[in-house]
């Protein structure tokens, strides 16, 4: 399996509210993230993203472009907490040892109602 197919895989199931498969699965020893709204370790973020699968049961993960750049991954995608909800711009950065996610950044921007750009977010 590629670097952007484990990393697919890993957004995805934890999408869905696998978040336990997906760091069983995927992720290192040592793993670090740095999304500013939880502690940096493995375990805080994956209760983080399985409250957040529970809490919106029909999330919809779109992912659009997947990048690979040695042991970087970059995945660009639209994240919508509803199936009616504009969204997010979501750009996760994961960093690989071997076969196994050990960090994890991830940027996101919402999508504005009336966007100017005529090119949109995606």
């Amino acid at each position: 399996m590629t670097k952007k197919e484990i990393a697919k895989n890993f957004l995805t199931l934890a999408a869905k509210g696998h978040s336990h498969e997906a760091f069983r699965l995927y992720v290192g020893k040592n793993f670090k993230h740095h999304n500013t709204h939880f502690k940096g370790d493995a375990e805080t973020l994956m209760l983080a993203m399985e409250e957040s699968a529970r809490t919106n049961p029909n999330k919809v993960f779109k992912i659009h472009h997947l990048l690979r750049d040695g042991d970087l991954v970059a995945v660009h995608s639209h994240l919508k907490q509803t199936p009616s909800d504009i969204g997010f711009a979501v750009v996760h950065i994961l960093k690989f040892e071997s076969e196994k996610i050990v960090e994890l950044w991830d940027l996101g921007q919402p999508i504005p109602k009336n966007n100017i750009n005529e090119n949109g977010m995606f």
